[in-house]
């Protein structure tokens, strides 16, 4: 995923929760293999929303499900991959983001707000970002 359209995703994330009226988020984009590759943190935002941000996309990219489908697994078995793989948070706020042909070239994460309203503003945001013509930006 380029740099660009990362950039561009955070950048629709923080809009979407500003549009929506939230609390400041922290917003994260990984690449498919799991690498960093932009991340925003409004001003104001609660300390450590960038860490969590960063870890619900790691989760859906590790675990291979969106973080609201991994909070419905039980307990112990959350627990047991958080401790093994370290470094997840698996609650809604986690989502994919797919090319045209629905290759996952990487994941979403927001934190600030509730889990639910996390979720809304990066899916939001993603559909935002792809439906825009990008002619300088491409995944």
């Amino acid at each position: 995923m380029k740099f660009a359209y990362a950039q561009a995703l955070c950048t629709a994330m923080i809009d979407q929760a500003r549009s929506r009226g939230f609390k400041p988020v922290a917003a994260a984009v990984l690449d498919a293999r799991g690498s960093v590759r932009a991340v925003l943190v409004e001003d104001g935002c609660s300390i450590r929303r960038a860490e969590v941000a960063i870890a619900k996309a790691n989760a859906a990219l590790a675990m291979g499900e969106t973080t609201r489908e991994l909070a419905a697994k039980p307990p112990h078995f959350l627990a047991g991959i958080a401790h093994i793989v370290g470094g997840m948070v698996p609650t809604p706020g986690g989502v994919f983001v797919r090319d045209g042909s629905g290759t996952v070239v990487g994941a979403v994460g927001v934190s600030g707000e509730s889990s639910d309203n996390d979720e809304q503003i990066a899916l939001a945001a993603i559909e935002a970002v792809s439906a825009q013509t990008w002619t300088a930006i491409s995944i």
